[in-house]
């Protein structure tokens, strides 16, 4: 609910502060106070165009700042969080201002957001009906969805029904044609795949056998050398009977172990030295004896080492495609057989998923039509409903009917397209809203459409603009009435200048100029009963000590008394 709305530099608006509270509140003036303001502005607030003609003169720019109630809960606070705002408690402030140049800027919640975000919030705040403006309900989409809350639960449980199934339907169609299109793809990859595993099968490694492949090659291509190396070590250790070596290591050790062995036992010192020695002894004495069966196992093979080099370049060759050693190759073909089975269980899921589909669009087509007969079946009472309206908003042969159209394509709210139709007279042909009816006929519609939709339509605000326009006397009276009812369910302000709709108000907000023109911050004044009986009276009769006038106010009054006290009753 709009709180306050606050207006500067903008038409002949200097400063002036709009108190606003539920119910009905009326805005009314002497012509070219600046009624009509208020409707832009709010226009303004809530997304609508700007137009810097609109910036009064002598000012830089025109700003329009406004509080709204909300519940700190719903969508729209949700969606001022989204857009990086803040609530106050459970209020939001909108800014939006326009400068001489034509430049345009908003803000929600004290952060600055693109004007199309006021745009989208007022989808869920607000209805502006003006001459000027944009109206909510010219829109297909939301006359769709106002008819659909005006057909009831009946609907709305099929509708929710229908919602799950085309979501359902829209992810099994996305992941089909996904599977479909990438067919081949996944056929190419199943032939590299199978091509990798059966070269790997078929080359039969073992784990680590690279590796073992490497050392056994280079012992082979090098046996001479290690053969030679071996016995030469082995003889400097040992000795050979047989060669040149006069001394080996063995010998001098023993000669060394015999020296220390007469004294050792007399230095414990020496003693330790003994014993260190005898260990070096034990073990180049066992160094020599390996070293011997190393010399004696070293042999050249060169049969052997071709076969060794043909597997190692083999393993070599896989390598390069499949992973550096075997245990990656080994790796890479259980990981391609897992894939393999994926791949190949990915036709199976084409059957599922084409099953299903089937399933899916067939249970559309059911809930589908019966959105379709559920519409139009809302359709003709709404229609009539309306129609009946207009007889007492002074368009007595005006109609109204709801076009339900049925395409072949599912939409994610069925396959209807909703639009008001609207034939001011028996002879004109039924036309859509905004092209059946003039400025002041459109308003009148849009007030009796917004009074069938009342509690249908869950907008909190509503505004009328020229609502009144060409209509008087017992018509006005039904205008007002009907305002007030629209109003038991939301807050509905009405810019009038006739006074049997301005006295169902329940706050009634006077604009006035000041004396150089202009409606200052002292220029809209909230009135209280007296004050609403001389306003009244001046709207009547031109004067408001007219005592005529205030005759007739004061009926007008007693008259929007008893009907709100009927309503309430009844």
């Amino acid at each position: 609910m709009l709180e306050e709305v606050r207006i500067q530099g903008l038409g002949v608006i200097e400063d002036a502060v709009l108190e606003l509270s539920p119910g009905l509140t009326v805005v009314t003036g002497e012509t070219g106070a600046g009624k009509t303001m208020v409707v832009t502005g709010l226009g303004l607030l809530f997304g609508g165009r700007a137009d810097p003609r609109r910036v009064r003169p002598g000012a830089e720019r025109a700003v329009v700042e406004g509080r709204i109630e909300v519940s700190p809960q719903g969508r729209v606070a949700e969606r001022v969080v989204d857009a990086g705002g803040q609530l106050d408690e459970d209020v939001v402030i909108l800014n939006r201002s326009i400068s001489t140049e034509g430049r345009s800027r908003a803000a929600l919640g004290g952060r600055s957001v693109p004007v199309s975000v006021l745009g989208v919030l007022a989808d869920d705040l607000v209805a502006v009906h003006g001459q000027s403006d944009q109206h909510r309900l010219l829109r297909t989409d939301r006359q769709r969805e106002a008819l659909d809350r005006y057909a009831g639960p009946s609907l709305r449980t099929v509708a929710s029904s229908y919602a799950s199934a085309y979501r359902r339907f829209g992810e099994v169609r996305a992941e089909l044609e996904e599977l479909t299109e990438r067919a081949q793809e996944r056929e190419l990859e199943a032939d590299r795949l199978r091509f990798g595993v059966n070269e790997i099968t078929e080359a039969d490694p073992r784990p680590g056998e690279d590796t073992e492949l490497l050392h056994e090659e280079n012992r082979l291509a090098h046996a001479d050398a290690l053969r030679l190396a071996a016995s030469t070590a082995h003889e400097a250790l040992a000795g050979d009977p047989a060669g040149d070596v006069e001394v080996d290591v063995m010998a001098l050790l023993s000669t060394a172990r015999q020296a220390l062995g007469g004294v050792s036992e007399h230095d414990s010192a020496l003693q330790a030295l003994a014993d260190r020695l005898e260990e070096v002894t034990y073990v180049v004495t066992d160094t020599a004896t390996e070293l011997a069966s190393y010399t004696e196992s070293v042999e050249a093979d060169p049969a052997r080492l071709a076969v060794v080099q043909e597997r190692r370049s083999q393993l070599t060759g896989l390598a390069r495609k499949y992973g550096e050693t075997t245990d990656e190759m080994l790796a890479w073909a259980e990981d391609a057989a897992k894939r393999l089975e994926e791949l190949g269980g990915d036709d199976e899921r084409i059957e599922s998923l084409r099953a299903e589909l089937e399933q899916v669009h067939a249970t559309l087509e059911e809930l589908a039509d019966s959105m379709t007969r559920l519409r139009g079946d809302a359709a003709h009472r709404f229609g009539a409903d309306v129609t009946d309206e207009l007889k007492s908003l002074a368009m007595p042969h005006a109609s109204v009917t709801v076009r339900v159209t049925t395409g072949e394509e599912f939409g994610p709210h069925g396959r209807d397209e909703v639009e008001i139709l609207l034939a001011p007279h028996p002879s004109a042909p039924p036309l859509p809203l905004n092209k059946g009816a003039s400025g002041g006929e459109l308003s009148r519609v849009m007030l009796a459409i917004e009074v069938v939709f009342a509690g249908s339509d869950p907008v909190p605000t509503f505004v009328f603009d020229e609502v009144d326009a060409g209509v008087g006397g017992k018509a006005a009276v039904e205008i007002g009435r009907r305002l007030a009812r629209l109003a038991a369910n939301a807050q509905v302000i009405v810019v009038t200048h006739l006074p049997q709709v301005a006295a169902f108000a329940d706050a009634h907000l006077v604009v006035e100029k000041s004396h150089d023109g202009l409606v200052t911050e002292s220029g809209v004044r909230s009135m209280d009963r007296e004050g609403r009986l001389r306003e009244l009276a001046r709207m009547l009769a031109g004067l408001e000590d007219s005592e005529l006038g205030r005759a007739h106010a004061e009926e007008l009054l007693a008259v929007a008394d008893q009907e709100r006290t009927q309503h309430r009753d009844g």
